[in-house]
């Protein structure tokens, strides 16, 4: 009898690991749900977000190649949100405190966010930013920082593609 527990235990464990290793975000699936708490405390899920592109941006206030990719990021969002583009700038730990970039984010049209709920975060390094398209579907995932012609190649298809029904 104990090989036969031994054995639903250990099968079990592997499909909680299996459970587990799906929700992180994986280029070519579905991306798993998150949450985002906004600098004004409202909150914004994937689930909302459905038939937008949506872009997710981390950064530090110490990385210099953060400092020059959001000033792109948001004059790209300024031009493309009215076409389904939906881009979030959250601040990593170790930024300055949220109070003191305050006149930061009243200058910016990127929503900020202080906090994410979900398996998104930082890869390698910062700036890091994660791609979903209109379905749903992680497209994107690398730690570097855009520039106009990286954020056109990726995102003028996707933006191109019609929102499922």
């Amino acid at each position: 009898m104990r090989p036969v527990m031994a054995a639903a235990l250990m099968l079990g464990l592997l499909d909680i690991g299996a459970a587990q290793s799906a929700t992180k975000p994986v280029v070519g699936e579905m991306a798993p749900d998150f949450e985002l708490t906004l600098i004004d405390g409202s909150t914004v899920s994937l689930a909302e977000l459905k038939g937008q592109v949506v872009l997710l941006n981390f950064w530090a206030t110490w990385c210099v190649p953060c400092r020059k990719e959001l000033p792109t990021l948001d004059s790209y969002y300024g031009i493309n949100r009215r076409h389904g583009l939906k881009v979030f700038a959250i601040t990593t730990e170790g930024s300055v405190p949220i109070a003191q970039l305050k006149k930061l984010f009243a200058a910016m049209h990127i929503p900020s966010a202080k906090r994410i709920k979900g398996p998104y975060g930082p890869l390698t390094g910062v700036p890091t930013n994660f791609v979903i398209d209109r379905a749903g579907r992680l497209r994107y995932a690398k730690s570097g920082a855009f520039d106009l012609e990286d954020l056109n190649a990726l995102l003028v298809p996707l933006l191109n593609e019609q929102p499922p029904a």
